[in-house]
Parts: C-alpha cells; sequence; structure tokens
C-alpha cells in the first residue's frame, strides 16, 4: 500500500504533524519548491496561510493534490482558475477561530465605547482629564458576513445588549440579504465587516458605503483586507463621516512602517491577530491531522470549501 504524500507550505513554527508518522510522508517546501514538489504531493498544506504562492505555482494538465487545506478561514489568497476547475477539494480552517475574533471585536467595541485609548494616551502624558463614556447595551450593530465568525460576533454583542443585524449573501430565517445593507448600516452604531472575499464583496466598503453610516458610527474589520478601500476609510475618519475604525486585516500585509494608516485619526490598528489566542497553531496542526484521518480512512471531509463562491456554504 503507498503511504500518501503530504506537502506542507512550511512557516515557522512548523505543524505538528507527529500523529500522522507512518501514515504519511510528509514533506516541506518553501515557495520557490512549490511549482516543482506539488505534482508528486497527494495533499497540500497550506500553513503558510499568508503566502500568494498557489495559485502561480498550480500545475496544469498532470498530476496535482487531490486536496488542500490552508490554516486559514479565508481562501483568496490560494484560489486560481486552474484549481476551481480541478476535481481537488479544498477545506479551511473554519470553527478554530470564531470565539476568539468575536472576544476581539467585543473588546474593541468596548475600548472605542469608553475611550480607552485616549486614556492610554493620557496616563502616558499624566493628564488627568475626566471625561463621559458611551453605553454600549442598546446600540446597533450590523455584522456584514453570516458565516460561523459573523454568527459568533452575533451572538458575543447580543450578550452586551447590543441589538444585532446579521447580513449575508442570501437573505432568510435570522439573515438579511445584501439589498438590506445600505438601511441597516446607516441606523448602525457599528459596523462590522466579517465577509470572506469574492468578486463580489471586493472593495464593497468604499466611500459611499461610509457615507451611508451615521457620524457616530464606529467600522471595525476582521474579515478580509479587501473588503475594504482603504483610501476612501482614511478620507471618511479625516472629514468625520465616521467616528473611528478598526482594522486588524489589511490589503497589503504587514504595513510598512511607511504606510500612512498608522497616523489616520480615529483609527485602531493591529497587526492581523484578532483570531491568534495562546496555541491557536497546535489547535490548528490538530484539525488538519483529524481531516486527515477522514480523508485517509474515506470519509467526507469537513469545512469543504465551494470554489467558485469562495468560502464554506453555511448551514
Amino acid at each position: 500500500m503507498t503511504i500518501p504524500t503530504v506537502l506542507v507550505l512550511d512557516a515557522e513554527p512548523l505543524p505538528r504533524l507527529g500523529r500522522l508518522t507512518g501514515r504519511a510522508r510528509v514533506e516541506h517546501t518553501d515557495e520557490a519548491g512549490l511549482a516543482e514538489r506539488l505534482p508528486s504531493a497527494d495533499v497540500l498544506l497550506v500553513w503558510d496561510f499568508a503566502s500568494r504562492a498557489v495559485p502561480s505555482a498550480w500545475p496544469g494538465e498532470g498530476p496535482r493534490p487531490r486536496w488542500v487545506h490552508t490554516a486559514s478561514a479565508g481562501v483568496d489568497h490560494l484560489m486560481c482558475p486552474e484549481l476551481a476547475a480541478s476535481d481537488t477539494v479544498v477545506t479551511n480552517a473554519r470553527g478554530v477561530f470564531d470565539q476568539p475574533i468575536a472576544e476581539y471585536v467585543a473588546a474593541l467595541v468596548l475600548a472605542m465605547a469608553k475611550d480607552l485609548p485616549r486614556t492610554l494616551e493620557l496616563q502616558r502624558e499624566r493628564t488627568w482629564r475626566h471625561r463621559e463614556s458611551q453605553r454600549v447595551a442598546g446600540t446597533r450593530a450590523c455584522v456584514v458576513g453570516s458565516g460561523p465568525i459573523g454568527r459568533t460576533i452575533a451572538r458575543t454583542l447580543k450578550a452586551l445588549d447590543i441589538n444585532t443585524a446579521l447580513v449575508g449573501r442570501t437573505p432568510r430565517t435570522g439573515v438579511h440579504g445584501p439589498d438590506d445593507l445600505d438601511r441597516l448600516i446607516s441606523r448602525a452604531d457599528w459596523v462590522i465587516a466579517a465577509a470572506p472575499l469574492t468578486e463580489q464583496t471586493r472593495g464593497m466598503f468604499d466611500a459611499r458605503r461610509f457615507d451611508v453610516m451615521q457620524p457616530s458610527a464606529r467600522f471595525i474589520n476582521i474579515g478580509r483586507g479587501g473588503l475594504v478601500v482603504e483610501q476612501d476609510l482614511a478620507d471618511a475618519l479625516a472629514k468625520r463621516w465616521i467616528a473611528g475604525a478598526a482594522l486588524d486585516v489589511f490589503e497589503h500585509e504587514p504595513l510598512t512602517p511607511y504606510s500612512p494608516l498608522w497616523r489616520v485619526p480615529g483609527l485602531i490598528v493591529s497587526p492581523h491577530m484578532s483570531g491568534d489566542t495562546v496555541g491557536w497553531r497546535d489547535e490548528l496542526g490538530a484539525q488538519f491531522v483529524e481531516l486527515y484521518e477522514r480523508w485517509a480512512a474515506g470519509r467526507p471531509l469537513l469545512n469543504v470549501v465551494d470554489k467558485q463562491r469562495g468560502y464554506v456554504p453555511g448551514r
């Protein structure tokens, strides 16, 4: 019996795959060696989920991996027409990041409502300046993206007594459709972007959308950087069309020290860390091993991405 080959597109620290000993031949590659190694692999683990190397390295006709798994929720960094048209199954890390990201969003909401960034600035200046802060209970939120992350964010915000609406690709019970988006964000105190990056969602938060929002609204993006036209957001904050924003994801990462986003008034910048809690890499490795065991046993895989839509269809 031939042992399947698992090719890992590496990033440090490497995944802990000891449980696959004797059940898989685990090989490692960097971006430079990916194209050469892909045709001989049965499975590709995209451990370096920041890499954009897969589309250019993906084989055309001939041998290719039967299954690709990415250690991330988003799959836009690896999809290409050849992969989408192939019979290769694509899975993602759905389920690992839901609660941590929801907690991070709640922390940002509370931090902005209670003016904590300014409090820390004043502390560094040794300045005693009493201010009033905002009560979050009874405010309104619009969460854009109805996948597991968006749904978990909505539940967490509701626990803070925030009236929360959820917007998805198609309307259904408890989820609004895209036609309701402008109406909902025009009344929201908090607008949270948690959608996948697709042709339909790229640049969806632009100057027009920021103009629709209330001057008191705050915007948070923990989805994908490409959802936001970053210059339009910077302009909206400078013109005080909205009261504040927080970005954890960006069109190009990491931000260079010269990026103007560092200096935008009212913008909180964090380095794509909203889902990364202590032990998250071990969770990602364990998830892949469990999926591999299903795949090797001929059982249906979980977290299968619809390659045309670019995400795992909701339940």
